[in-house]
């Protein structure tokens, strides 16, 4: 069964200074060009236990879908009526188990399209324990390999496992040591490519962006503690598009900040300039980019919002709630080839995937091909 989303459009031409009250302008009612697929995600915990918080998703293809959970948790005994899968779902906020309640089982696991447990990836649970457990999950659109990035923030790196699982291959800051040096994290949030290689990690705790090479060598670094042009206060997600555009969610800022790479910058970070500040978010925290789109996940209250590379916002959709279709706090989305998105919410402890509706009346959250790209 699916659901339709009535939720709120905002159709505002921000640019690149508009304002919270901007966004306040204009409200439209309309639905959600997408069906939330009712029960998508099929429990697989043994007996008296259920779903962590779930951190992170990516949609490696229509059939192979990866999240990552903060552990899974036990339940109370007697199960309280109305339990329908996630902890969520009887009051539970996953975010915040109590003392013995999370055990570090299943932190990294894949489903089908179906939202059938395919792979579990438990060899790799020690990893998280002791710490908030992953963070997100990322794989590089350009990698032949199609290595699975996991953020592990609280030991400060970021994982790259070979794509069954079977191998840790790259770990990138050093394990349980927070720093700020060329080798160095601290708090890693998110991890975005570039089709040479090239990486940028979003490293909260320096409240800076790392770029590495192909290598995972060190190349140069941006960013400090504040509110000024080009600081940041929460570092929280890192995406990049076609033209090489990085867009980072400056999430305490409430805003988004882009950057582009030049041969020679008049700015003071070496080959990396400042080109705009999108301003009138509330704690955004992730980020998808795509064609001439860009999707920030904005989080007080959960919704959508549509921009185009210049920051004018054509679109936005409410997905606050509990019910089917809704978040509590929606933390990282993916999109698959189908043009079906997923999203994980960390406070309700599940995944929920959407699929287009026919007849959708604007462009959809979906890859397009980009310009010169075969």
């Amino acid at each position: 069964m699916r659901t339709s989303v009535v939720v709120l459009t905002v159709m505002v031409g921000a640019g690149l200074v508009a304002g919270p009250a901007a966004l306040q302008e204009r409200l439209v009612e309309g639905d959600s060009p997408y069906d939330v697929v009712d029960g998508w995600l099929k429990p697989f915990a043994e007996a008296g236990f259920a779903w962590g918080s779930h951190a992170g998703v990516f949609a490696e293809s229509p059939d192979r879908i990866f999240i990552v959970q903060r552990g899974e948790m036990r339940l109370p005994d007697p199960l309280p009526s109305g339990f329908a899968g996630f902890v969520g779902s009887i009051g539970i906020d996953a975010v915040q188990p109590e003392e013995g309640q999370r055990v570090w089982r299943n932190s990294i696991f894949v489903v089908d399209g179906d939202g059938n447990m395919t792979e579990s990836w438990t060899q790799w649970d020690s990893l998280f324990e002791g710490t908030n457990g992953p963070h997100k999950v990322r794989i590089s659109p350009h990698d032949p390999d199609r290595r699975v990035w996991v953020v592990n923030e609280t030991q400060h790196v970021v994982y790259a496992f070979s794509n069954d699982g079977a191998e840790l291959l790259t770990t990138l800051g050093e394990e349980g040591v927070a720093g700020d040096d060329e080798t160095q994290l601290s708090r890693p949030q998110d991890i975005a490519f570039l089709p040479d290689g090239t990486m940028f990690v979003a490293d909260s705790g320096n409240s800076r962006v790392v770029k590495l090479d192909a290598d995972g060598g060190y190349v140069t670094h941006w960013g400090s503690a504040g509110s000024g042009r080009g600081q940041f206060d929460g570092v929280h997600a890192v995406a990049t598009d076609a033209r090489g555009n990085i867009y980072v969610a400056d999430r305490n800022n409430d805003r988004v900040q882009v950057f582009n790479q030049t041969t020679r910058s008049v700015w003071y970070h070496p080959n990396i300039s400042p080109i705009g500040t999108w301003p009138g978010f509330e704690f955004p925290s992730d980020i998808y980019a795509a064609g001439y789109d860009v999707w920030v996940v904005d989080n007080r209250p959960p919704r959508m919002v549509k921009l185009d590379v210049n920051g004018n916002q054509l679109f936005t959709f409410g997905l606050e709630g509990d019910g089917p279709g809704q978040f509590r706090e929606l933390h990282q989305i993916s999109v698959d080839s189908n043009g079906s998105w997923y999203g994980v919410d960390t406070q309700m402890g599940r995944t929920q995937k959407f699929d287009r509706m026919d007849g959708a009346s604007f462009t959809e959250l979906m890859p397009r091909p980009d310009p010169g790209v075969q």
